[in-house]
């Protein structure tokens, strides 16, 4: 989905090629999720009110030193979770590090991976990172070229619009029990209104989102055909 829209974005075609290495990569922070224990833990904070990205910890606690956004969660939180029978031992630690620490435990997964992705022959370059942590930290790119923060503004719309669509996903991460189409382009325009994604990007995906280009991929990630309402909003999507 990345590679087709920054393709129709017009980046040039090895620009797009290790651009894919990183969108296969980007949640490689998050290897070793333990399903039951992460889904546990981040659905009694979502039912709370509690945030859950880094940017929006921050929001609500200022207070709390960059990069320590897991420790100031455990500190307060620590307690009433296994009050509730989460037992809040070191594995659990790298499950709230998996959202809340991110950049930190991408970087440690990194740091092993790339000896394997040398011998693979698989290339590597800095901008990448930069790339998969866009979503979490925005800030980081504040100074980045513009064509590579368009490639993370489009690995954030394409992933968020899949995992909108995906019912596995959407049980262990967000305790939902439906999909629906509508709700996927909600929250990518919140994302812009935000200025997390721009005007361009959202034009691509509708666009090809109109032409079908999608359509297998999302209806592979639902598990099921979409219903003829679906399709016909999903061709109105260009308009």
């Amino acid at each position: 989905m990345c590679a087709a829209v920054a393709a129709a974005l017009g980046h040039e075609a090895e620009r797009v090629r290790l651009y894919q290495t990183a969108c296969l990569l980007h949640d490689l922070g998050r290897a070793g999720l333990d399903r039951v224990l992460f889904s546990r833990i981040w659905s009694w904070a979502k039912a709370r009110g509690i945030p859950t990205r880094p940017r929006e910890w921050r929001a609500i606690h200022p207070e709390t030193k960059y990069g320590r956004e897991t420790e100031a969660f455990l500190a307060r939180y620590r307690n009433a979770l296994e009050a509730d029978g989460i037992r809040m031992d070191a594995w659990a630690k790298e499950q709230v590090e998996m959202r809340l620490g991110y950049a930190r435990r991408l970087a440690r997964q990194l740091r092993t991976a790339r000896p394997c992705m040398r011998r693979m022959g698989v290339r590597w370059v800095p901008w990448m990172q930069q790339v998969m942590l866009y979503y979490y930290y925005p800030e980081r790119l504040e100074a980045a070229q513009p064509w590579v923060k368009q490639l993370a503004e489009i690995l954030v719309a394409c992933e968020q619009f899949e995992a909108y669509s995906n019912r596995r996903r959407g049980q262990d991460y967000y305790v939902r029990r439906t999909e629906t189409l509508t709700e996927a382009f909600i929250y990518l325009e919140k994302l812009q209104h935000e200025g997390i994604l721009s005007e361009p990007v959202m034009k691509a995906l509708r666009k090809l989102v109109a032409q079908g280009t999608f359509d297998a991929i999302l209806e592979e990630a639902r598990g099921q055909a979409f219903t003829g309402t679906e399709r016909r909003f999903l061709r109105s999507m260009e308009h």
